[in-house]
């Protein structure tokens, strides 16, 4: 799904093969994986109204496993970068019939806000990590309460954590969950942001929910921010 031509996409079928290939071993690793799940799941799940999801970009290993299993028949677009390791991404998730939008901060940002509008119109839900994917790790970008302001959508702040597992020596020290450890999903109720704030009340808004994912991550992490 995008909006605009597709040949400033970067991608190649080694991008797509190694990232369908992937979506499959996602998937049996979650298979492994003993799931904790709290919040309002089964609301959303009845609810019908398309939501936007949020998670840290470190934690995002086994989400479409975890998404299929909270979420067996809602839609849901991903947007992920327009370069060959979003291509690889976006061939991973269609393992689990999610969608994704190709664009960030520094390539196709407008196509790709266009984009997840319309997925909004289409009933689709969203998930985007708001830190990706470039970072600084751990620091809530504005795009996420920009799409909330346009869109008028809920906003669901998604936080995983990892019993045990492997951390890559990556931007955002990339976390991989041990097969047949356990993992812990807490979902917040969805926020309804202001369609109209000013710039101090844009920033509150933003800060408040980098709080809340913030509360999900372990205060020896050296890059973990103050919560104020």
């Amino acid at each position: 799904m995008g909006v605009g031509p597709r040949n400033d996409i970067r991608t190649s079928w080694k991008a797509r093969a190694g990232g369908r290939l992937g979506g499959w071993l996602i998937r049996l690793l979650g298979m492994t994986l003993r799931r904790e799940v709290e919040g309002p799941v089964e609301r959303i799940n009845s609810s019908g109204v398309p939501v936007i999801h949020i998670l840290w970009h470190n934690r995002i290993m086994v989400s479409p496993y975890l998404w299929r299993k909270m979420y067996p028949t809602r839609k849901v677009v991903v947007l992920t970068s327009a370069s060959k390791d979003g291509a690889a991404l976006a061939a991973a998730v269609k393992v689990f019939k999610v969608g994704a939008v190709h664009g960030s901060s520094s390539r196709r940002g407008a196509a790709a806000h266009v984009a997840l509008r319309r997925a909004a119109i289409e009933g689709k839900d969203r998930v985007i990590t708001p830190d990706g994917p470039r970072g600084p790790r751990y620091q809530l970008q504005p795009g996420v309460v920009k799409l909330a302001q346009t869109t008028g959508l809920p906003v669901v702040v998604m936080r995983v954590e990892y019993r045990s597992c492997w951390c890559l020596n990556s931007w955002d020290r990339f976390q991989i969950p041990k097969p047949f450890s356990k993992v812990r999903v807490t979902l917040e109720e969805p926020r309804n942001l202001p369609r109209a704030m000013n710039e101090e009340e844009f920033e509150r808004a933003r800060l408040s929910l980098e709080k809340s994912l913030l509360e999900g991550i372990d205060g020896r992490d050296p890059d973990r921010p103050e919560i104020v």
